[in-house]
């Protein structure tokens, strides 16, 4: 239904979609789904579905049997396990182990399938280009090595990074994905190092953790040490202004906040469940 006309009414016909998580409430998907589909005109309306890890496999198969339920959105702490669950995964599913989106088909014999991709990569990379930042050819440094760091460090070697270097609290995980991403791209150079590694020659380093969600959090690096001019990036999006940003900006470092991540993926994840964004 087009801006500015009737609010949206939920009927028999309107197609489902729900974001499952535990806890849930501090969701943010349907603020972002719903004017979606309410600028493009379309019957469908996206709901939190809260889920703990113990009822995962009762509750999606109570979801696959709703013939008006077309899919999910996915966050903390089930990416993992419902990638375990799928189907079919898309190709930055399978590379990351991990799903953020997931859509149930109708296949021939009458049965429904799980299909899932991971979009939090390609959202961010999206959102990073429409900001006027090409990853082609460029240096990075990813802090963090999670759920969003892995898809997001997949990401940035497909938009043509020719280094990652991943810093990690627990060394050895950055260091798995870094031979995760070296194998499936051999021309990239990528390794893993601890938290602690020195931020200087990078053309971008972006925080991939939870560092900056409280406003006396550290700083995830030392920022004083990165090369100048080097983009600082963020994933967090709440609060949109980080101590982290701050701080870049005042020193005259380009910087990129975390909302257009999810902004562009959501554009990806409406034409995943079958959808066109206004």
């Amino acid at each position: 239904m087009p801006l500015g006309s009737e609010p949206m009414t939920i009927t028999g016909h309107t197609t489902v979609l729900g974001v499952i998580s535990d806890p849930v409430a501090h969701v943010r998907a349907p603020q972002v789904f719903n004017p979606l589909f309410e600028a493009g005109g379309i019957d469908a309306v996206l709901v939190p579905v809260h889920v703990t890890p113990d009822g995962l496999s009762t509750a999606i198969a109570g979801l696959k049997a709703t013939l008006n339920y077309r899919g999910l959105a996915v966050t903390i702490p089930h990416k993992v396990a419902l990638a375990k669950l799928c189907d079919t995964l898309g190709d930055n599913g399978r590379r990351v182990g991990a799903v953020n989106a997931v859509r149930f088909d109708m296949a021939q014999d009458g049965t429904r399938h799980m299909v899932g991709d991971m979009f939090d990569g390609m959202g961010y990379v999206a959102g990073v280009a429409a900001g006027g930042f090409d990853f082609a050819g460029k240096r990075v440094l990813q802090i963090g090595a999670g759920g969003a760091g892995m898809a997001i460090a997949f990401a940035v070697a497909d938009a043509g990074a020719t280094h990652i270097t991943i810093a990690n609290r627990t060394p050895a995980k950055a260091m798995q994905l870094a031979e995760r991403i070296a194998a499936e791209f051999p021309s990239l150079e990528a390794r893993g190092v601890g938290a602690d590694t020195d931020p200087a020659g990078y053309d971008v380093i972006l925080n991939a953790t939870s560092l900056g969600l409280k406003p006396e959090d550290p700083l995830p690096f030392d920022l004083d040490r990165a090369t100048p001019g080097c983009v600082i990036s963020e994933i967090i999006m709440i609060p949109e202004r980080t101590r982290l940003l701050d701080a870049a900006e005042a020193r005259g470092h380009p910087i990129h906040f975390g909302r257009p991540m999810l902004e562009h993926q959501a554009k990806l994840m409406m034409q995943f469940f079958g959808f066109e964004a206004a």
